[in-house]
């Protein structure tokens, strides 16, 4: 009979504690949403032309300035390809003092022309490409003659010292001088 009891005060508490708990006031359920902001793709860069591989070189800005001054610039920026022997600052410092200056003046712009597509050959031309002794034609209608030994390439006596930095529309390689037209 204990048992009874027992059993029944059981079911008795724990029919108590459901109805409590069902008759317990219900919180409102509150839905949460969270705004999902994409972020913008990041925008793709076009592939940089030779002019913008120079713009981008602090070793080349006497070369940008000469080419945005002989009015070059759109087109190098064009289709191509080109292949660009780029002197460097150091370079163009190297020339006779006031060289440079003179050449900037819009009355040199047929010089600085002249020289500046003497160090483009038409055409997308790699290191690999290169043999000793080979003629090159350029944009100025004159030749430049590849030399290569132990391993240095050498345009017209200047040092080839970065090779094969390519481009949307074509190659440069950096020279150690500005390489005059004859």
């Amino acid at each position: 009979m204990k048992k009874i009891k027992f059993l029944t005060l059981a079911v008795a508490a724990f029919a108590t504690a459901f109805v409590v708990s069902c008759s317990a006031p219900k919180e409102e359920a509150v839905e949460e949403t969270m705004e999902v902001v994409e972020a913008p793709a990041p925008a793709v860069e076009a592939p940089k032309t030779v002019v913008d591989i120079a713009v981008g070189s602090a070793d080349h800005t006497t070369l940008v300035t000469a080419v945005t001054a002989a009015g070059l610039v759109e087109t190098l920026s064009g289709t191509g390809p080109f292949t660009i022997f780029a002197p460097t600052n150091a370079a163009f410092a190297a020339l006779p003092a006031g060289t440079v200056e003179t050449l900037l003046k819009p009355e040199s712009k047929d010089k600085l022309t002249s020289i500046l597509t003497y160090h483009v050959v038409a055409g997308n031309v790699m290191a690999a490409d290169l043999t000793d002794g080979q003629k090159v034609p350029t944009l100025n209608g004159q030749e430049l003659t590849v030399s290569i030994k132990d391993g240095v390439v050498m345009i017209n006596g200047a040092k080839v010292t970065a090779a094969d930095l390519a481009g949307s529309n074509g190659v440069i390689h950096v020279v150690d001088a500005v390489i005059l037209p004859k």
